[in-house]
């Protein structure tokens, strides 16, 4: 489980790089008046829109990927695994150690259980 946390955090980490990066690429709306200009966007290497479609969509991936990862961190941090519940539906309890109670003490036969189980519930006269 350790290695898949850390393996979504380097995941998360590349992306949240990658938009970053790719946003600082991007040109704003002002920059597309001198392309109608001529300016020379019609030479690039994505032609005169290809650009800003590739970038977008890139980023919009990456975004994407990372608020999967966000999630998936939030999901695996916040799980918690809960105790079995019984074969009869009942939580399990540990067992009382009879060997807690002095010697000659204990109550004989069956009622040394039901004393132990008396000794761990709270007592309700207790003032508040």
């Amino acid at each position: 489980m350790l290695y898949l946390k850390t393996l979504i955090i380097v995941v998360q980490l590349l992306s949240a790089l990658g938009v970053i990066g790719l946003v600082l690429l991007q040109h704003g709306k002002g920059a597309d008046m001198g392309a109608a200009f001529g300016s020379g966007a019609s030479g690039s290497l994505f032609g005169a829109t290809g650009s800003a479609n590739f970038l977008s969509r890139t980023t919009a991936v990456l975004a994407a990927v990372f608020f999967v990862t966000t999630l998936t961190l939030t999901y695996l941090g916040a799980y918690r695994a809960k105790p079995s519940a019984g074969v009869l539906g009942a939580a399990v309890t540990a067992p009382v150690a009879a060997s807690a109670a002095p010697a000659g003490s204990a109550p004989a036969g069956g009622s040394a259980a039901l004393a132990a189980s008396a000794a761990s519930v709270p007592a309700t006269d207790v003032p508040k």
